[in-house]
């Protein structure tokens, strides 16, 4: 839809632009975590494809209102929310949630509207077209990349709010709700279940920062010496109050909990890995106190934790250095701060001051900055990195390098082939960690290609399905089963190795459109800063370790190969032909873009 219906010269913030709300053939189902709802439209942080997607309970409830998909165009006089009961929509004004937190808006819409609306929100920063700004849900779930909630405030929506009360319409019902029982029943039965419940995602800490891929001071090194006191167990010893999952999820990951700070108190839903390696890491904030109060604020104004992360140590890293001074920022500024991480939350969501450069994302405010600042901002097309260092991890690298959207590890999870090999589970993987052992040199070979080809593939069909892929990824669900509900909800007979040929086509489609809209597109759209191939890890288990930037190009090279792309990563003819992409051929060669 974005492909056929965008054309090059439209701007993330057009109101041609196309914010798409959609399900998957397996959300809303009687099966393991099939909450999710995905976010589609042109980047504003990168100009090309962008998606992001959130768990929760939104997705269930528009399909129960009788919708697959939402198409968003155009944009609202003044500022609105659009209200879904239904067969009832309305486009009604939204002007006294104008101006609030994301979090806030959504507590006084459910209490106007009542409980049993399910409801999305953005907070000031999408208002104000923050480039990273995301879109809420639940209190704490977030579509937080590429900056959807950015589109979604530059059209005036402030939030959709949905009750459906039908059915969604099943093949065969009695053997899809069997197949359905059957897998709550194995997801219980594995051996990690019992292990991943408890920390979530933040279970990962320990684990990162022993093997040395736990981002630090803007990426300067990749172990923080005090990751025991921002880690899973801190949450449970000090801020949990209890475990919130998703639609219809048996091992919910999300922890709500309570912190208190010398910035504030907050409810709060988190922080999970990625919050904690972004401002615990990062940023450097000394206690998982801190991380959650860093959490609950970009939740309420509508930040995404990764970028914001980032662009705040890129920030403080500048100050060091002399790039940026006091004046321009407004304050002195340093790591371990909180204070310093609020003061420019607060100024990127409201756009004042430095926060109107920051607002604009690590690679434009550094492009604007100069002065030696590019070295250091950490991103690949335009969206921050998130939370895995990958001087000595070759594979992961690649990942990130070639992820559609930008830096983003939900596109491919492949660390276990640098760091050791592959795991059946991650719950395998953490427990295998041997605390602060050195690491040998990673390997650089073709098969990098080969691995994030494979996850590319395997995490983009869930992402199609609308299905989360925690149990399969985390416990080592069996991936044959989903082809087996799909089938049996859809009543089309595919394998999983037929339904893998529908991420190909994806691959190759997304990259198409980033190809279309983004000018001068070749290998180097692809490249990380110079710090990440000319700066060896400053300390810890990979002291010393970096990729070179003959590394990073034959990297490339051999995943251009397998994907039939040309040297400058752009899909051949006979590859767009191949995946079924005949009228792209078409578009290409009338664009003159072969």
């Amino acid at each position: 839809m974005l492909y056929d219906e965008i054309p090059p010269e439209i701007g993330p913030f057009d109101a041609e632009n196309m914010l798409i709300v959609a399900t998957g053939p397996l959300t809303g189902h009687f099966l393991p975590a099939s909450g999710k709802t995905h976010f589609g439209t042109k980047s504003p942080a990168t100009g090309g494809y962008a998606d992001s997607n959130m768990g929760g309970h939104f997705g269930p409830h528009l399909k129960y209102a009788g919708y697959d998909v939402l198409v968003i165009t155009g944009k609202a006089e003044s500022p609105s929310y659009l209200f879904i009961s239904d067969d009832m929509v309305e486009v009604r004004l939204a002007a006294e949630y104008w101006g609030q937190g994301s979090i806030t808006a959504e507590k006084d819409l459910k209490r106007q509207l009542g409980d049993e609306y399910q409801i999305i929100t953005i907070g000031p920063a999408g208002e104000n077209r923050v480039r990273y700004a995301c879109i809420s849900h639940d209190f704490g779930r977030q579509a937080g990349r590429t900056g959807v909630g950015a589109v979604m405030g530059s059209k005036n929506l402030k939030a959709i709010a949905v009750k459906g009360t039908g059915s969604i319409p099943v093949a065969d019902l009695k053997e899809a709700f069997a197949k359905g029982k059957e897998a709550y029943q194995k997801v219980k039965a594995k051996p990690g279940f019992e292990g991943w419940t408890p920390e979530g995602t933040a279970g990962l800490t320990n684990w990162a920062n022993e093997v040395g891929v736990f981002p630090t001071r803007n990426f300067q090194t990749s172990y923080a010496g005090h990751y025991k006191n921002i880690n899973g167990k801190a949450i449970l010893d000090r801020l949990k109050i209890t475990d919130k999952g998703c639609f219809g999820c048996p091992t919910p990951c999300g922890k709500y909990g309570h912190t208190r700070t010398s910035s504030g108190a907050a409810y709060v839903e988190g922080p999970e890995y990625e919050t904690i390696a972004l401002f615990g890491g990062n940023c450097l904030l000394k206690t998982i106190e801190e991380v959650a109060f860093a959490n609950y604020l970009c939740d309420e104004l509508g930040i995404d934790t990764i970028s914001a992360g980032v662009v705040i140590a890129w920030t403080i890293e500048c100050f060091q250095k002399g790039i940026l001074n006091s004046q321009e920022i407004g304050r002195e500024i340093d790591f371990s701060d909180l204070d310093t991480v609020v003061y420019l939350l607060n100024k990127i969501a409201n756009r004042e001051g430095i926060g109107d450069l920051l607002a604009e994302g690590v690679k434009i405010a550094a492009e604007k900055t100069g002065n030696g600042s590019e070295q250091f901002a950490i991103h690949v097309k335009g969206l921050e990195w998130s939370g895995y260092e990958c001087r000595n991890a070759p594979s992961m690298m690649l990942a990130y390098l070639t992820a559609d959207v930008g830096a983003h590890h939900n596109r491919a999870w492949v660390l276990g082939h640098d760091v050791a090999g592959a795991w059946t589970s991650v719950h395998d993987l953490i427990a295998s960690g041997a605390e602060h052992e050195a690491q040998p040199k990673a390997v650089v070979s073709d098969r990098s290609a080969q691995y994030v080809i494979a996850s590319q593939h395997t995490r983009s069909l869930f992402d199609a399905l609308g299905n989360c892929r925690l149990q399969m990824m985390e416990l080592g669900f069996e991936e044959e089963h989903y082809a087996e509900l799909y089938s049996l909800i859809t009543g089309r007979t595919k394998t999983w190795e037929e339904l893998l040929k529908i991420s190909e086509r994806i691959w190759q489609l997304t990259r198409a459109f980033s190809v279309r809209e983004i000018d001068n597109f070749d290998r180097n759209i692809d490249f990380p800063p110079g710090r990440l191939y000319e700066e060896p890890i400053a300390d810890g288990p990979n002291q010393g370790h970096v990729l070179s930037k003959g590394d990073i190009h034959n990297l490339l090279t051999w995943y251009y190969n397998k994907r039939g792309w040309n040297e400058n990563g752009i899909p051949t003819k006979e590859t767009l032909k191949a995946a079924g992409l005949q009228e792209v051929v078409e578009d290409f060669e009338a664009r003159g873009l072969f």
